[in-house]
């Protein structure tokens, strides 16, 4: 039987929860959503949460909210899921890539100051694999240029740099609840916040441009369906009333990941975990020697019944980027190189170690063919 390479983990809690909205007639902007957001700014001592229908949408929320238009640049990174590009461009916004720091795959801030110009507007930060950015250098060279701050931490759930969660550094962060996340809703997101101004916007634009004062179809705003409904807030609130249990059982897992590399001898290596860092385990990172075909690599473990992919394509790369902007090939060489190198292997609340030492043992003789 495939180990796959992820796997939610949903109990009798989240089924029971799904069971009493079915009962309650309301499946859409009712009680499971403000008890889902309510969760958010209990857990993480947020102002104010916004629940909506994918990471993706809270996404363009908080670019929409902070009023980024076409004309204006956004400094990120290129080593991302392709969303935290995109929702720049929903806006017309122009992304302006740097590269990232080869050791812990975030990007680098020691690039950003020469990348901004008279129309960088904010910088969005992706924390990569569940490990915050360097918040502190981000912030000081926000603060001293004026610029907001977008905390991707789609993958970072429960991280914290110097003790403060990731998402409630800067401006406004974002969460999200795809099926191989952390926790999940199925499709979901969660937008945070301590600015009210922000909260405000971004609570109408994710349903129809509604203001909270709006009468009955009413829209102050140009807005739009992202609503969560309240099947995925009920297996978000039952997620979430787990959440410190289903992190602590992840970090196990990638805890036992590392004996078995030590172990193994594994001509591999992972990506630096800094040590002001409280990392939340999103997946399980291996860095694939240049001179080994992760391809094949790949094919070896589909063949033996072990699940991997390729993490991540670098943003810039990708066709719909090339045809829009056209870097070449070459623009951030770390973040290509990485691109080509980082293997995602099985990783999961729920894996066993019997699975693990089969993953590694799998992976160990591929390297060898």
């Amino acid at each position: 039987m495939m180990i796959p390479l992820s796997k939610p983990d949903i109990t009798s809690l989240e089924k029971q929860y799904v069971q009493d909205v079915l009962d309650s007639g309301q499946l859409s902007m009712g009680k499971k959503t403000e008890q889902f957001e309510r969760a958010f700014i209990d857990r993480f001592h947020a102002r104010f949460a916004v629940a909506m229908n994918s990471g993706t949408s809270a996404l363009h929320v908080a670019v929409k909210s902070l009023g980024l238009t076409e004309g204006d640049e956004v400094i990120t990174t290129p080593y991302s899921f392709i969303a935290s590009g995109n929702c720049l461009v929903y806006e017309g916004v122009k992304p302006v890539f740097i590269d990232i720091d080869p050791l812990t795959l975030n990007l680098d801030p020691s690039l950003i100051e020469r990348s901004i110009t008279s129309k960088t507007k904010a910088l969005l930060v992706v924390h990569i694999f569940g490990q915050p950015c360097n918040m502190d250098a981000i912030m000081a060279i926000a603060k001293q240029h004026h610029l907001v701050v977008i905390e991707d931490a789609c993958e970072a759930i429960g991280a914290e740099w110097k003790g403060t969660p990731a998402g409630l550094i800067g401006d406004v962060g974002v969460y999200a609840f795809y099926p191989n996340k952390q926790i999940t809703t199925g499709e979901g997101g969660v937008l945070v916040t301590n600015r009210e101004d922000i909260y405000e916007i971004a609570s109408a634009l994710r349903n129809q441009g509604r203001n909270a004062s709006s009468a009955w179809l009413e829209h102050d705003h140009i807005g739009y369906n992202y609503r969560m409904s309240e099947l995925q807030a009920a297996v978000g609130v039952g997620q979430m009333e787990r959440l410190d249990s289903i992190l602590q059982r992840r970090e196990r897992v990638a805890q036992h990941y590392f004996t078995l590399l030590s172990r193994y001898k594994l001509a591999v290596t992972t990506p630096l975990i800094d040590s002001n860092c409280k990392i939340s385990w999103f997946v399980f990172i291996v860095i694939l020697p240049e001179s080994k075909s992760r391809q094949a690599v790949i094919q070896y473990l589909s063949d033996h019944d072990v699940q991997a992919k390729p993490y991540f394509p670098s943003i810039h790369l990708q066709p719909s980027f090339q045809k829009k902007f056209g870097y070449p090939k070459g623009s951030f060489p770390h973040s290509e190189a990485m691109s080509e190198r980082t293997l995602a292997i099985p990783f999961y609340t729920n894996l066993t170690q019997t699975d693990q030492a089969k993953v590694i043992d799998t992976l160990s003789r591929a390297l060898k063919t």
